[in-house]
């Protein structure tokens, strides 16, 4: 399927075009790295949606939905939603038109079993109606790479205005005066999770469920890595490089 080039700039004013139909997309990074700030270029330059498990399993709640409802009862219980009823709630957002084109997975896959799921729906797809464009591309993973000091000091450093939600950070772009808003003159907080102990934490889970996720699309010689410890827009443009190089090898 053919689509009009499109182009991110990069820092240095130049831009990277890219006139691929994109598919699905499996943006991976631990904790910190902006694998939301990259959704979001990248949602803008393809023009596809952002899916997030998090976004769907509260938005199906909210609706009232069957597969919300289900999913409330088992938060409730203080339990996990299980991989089948986040594969469920995938399957009915990916049943939606503005996917045709492609997506951007952002926190699912999570888990071996979910990555398997969705390459055999996407398979399924492709067999079923080879025509039907980009929802039938399998999925290719790009990991985003911050050294881990790095990453530390993006979270644990991260101070937030009570009052008008600024963020902050005391090592990377602190305050005019230490611990205080520069708009509000509020006492700056941190979040609970944005502690050194909690953020080690996340990142042991990260790495547990998510090693065997970039096995098995590197395995599949479906991966990429980008450095992640560059300016926002030269990451954007290091990832649809990625996209581009992993889409003509397919």
């Amino acid at each position: 399927m053919a689509t009009a080039v499109s182009s991110i700039p990069n820092e240095g004013g130049s831009s990277v075009s890219t006139g691929i139909v994109p598919g699905p997309i499996l943006l991976l990074g631990a904790p910190g790295v902006g694998k939301g700030t990259q959704a979001k270029e990248l949602v803008k330059l393809w023009r596809i949606p952002q899916i997030s498990t998090g976004d769907l399993l509260r938005g199906n709640v909210a609706s009232g939905t069957e597969l919300g409802k289900l999913a409330h009862e088992i938060m409730v219980r203080g339990e996990l939603v299980t991989d089948d009823l986040v594969n469920q709630m995938v399957a009915v957002r990916l049943s939606e038109p503005d996917t045709v084109r492609g997506f951007i997975l952002d926190g699912y896959p999570r888990t071996l079993n979910q990555a398997a799921w969705l390459d055999e729906r996407l398979a399924k797809a492709q067999e079923t109606n080879p025509r039907v464009g980009a929802i039938s591309l399998p999925v290719v993973a790009v990991s985003i790479q911050v050294d881990y000091n790095q990453l530390l000091r993006r979270v644990s450093g991260r101070r937030n205005c009570p009052v008008c939600q600024r963020i902050y950070n005391i090592y990377l772009q602190p305050p005019v005066h230490e611990g205080v808003c520069d708009v509000e003159g509020a006492t700056l907080v941190q979040r609970s999770d944005d502690t050194e102990t909690c953020f080690e934490g996340r990142m042991r889970t990260y790495q547990s469920l998510t090693a065997p996720v970039v096995e098995h699309y590197r395995a599949l010689s479906r991966f990429a890595e980008v450095d992640g410890d560059q300016p926002v827009a030269d990451v954007a443009a290091a990832i649809v490089s990625a996209v581009e190089r992993l889409r003509i090898a397919a």
